[in-house]
């Protein structure tokens, strides 16, 4: 952990934590923006500032809003099915089942 595939890449220390944390989350389950928060005493606001602009180095989609919503589910639901984590459909968004995957990361 702690190398991303583009050596040039610089990050900062939370950046670089962010990322090692979201990478140590296994294929099928997710965590939430305030459960990485917590684990590198910042804020769900931050952490989600980080995967918007870095997030394509690691596996993004298995970090979620605390209600197991994604801003940006429609390409989420793609990657939810291939790991088999379970969602469903609420209204006009897709959520995860947080209760069937939430991996706990302390």
């Amino acid at each position: 952990m702690g190398e991303r595939k583009d050596p040039e890449l610089q990050l900062d220390a939370l950046s670089s934590r962010v990322l090692d944390l979201v990478e140590l989350i296994p294929p099928g389950r997710v965590s939430t923006y305030g459960d990485i928060a917590a684990q590198v005493n910042s804020n769900p606001r931050q952490i989600g500032k980080i995967l918007a602009t870095l997030g394509h180095l690691v596996p993004w989609w298995r970090v979620v809003r605390a209600d197991g919503s994604s801003a940006v589910a429609a390409r989420a639901q793609e990657h939810w099915a291939a790991e088999n984590i379970p969602h469903r459909t609420a209204g006009d968004t897709w959520k995860v089942e947080l209760r069937a995957c939430r991996w706990e990361l302390g």
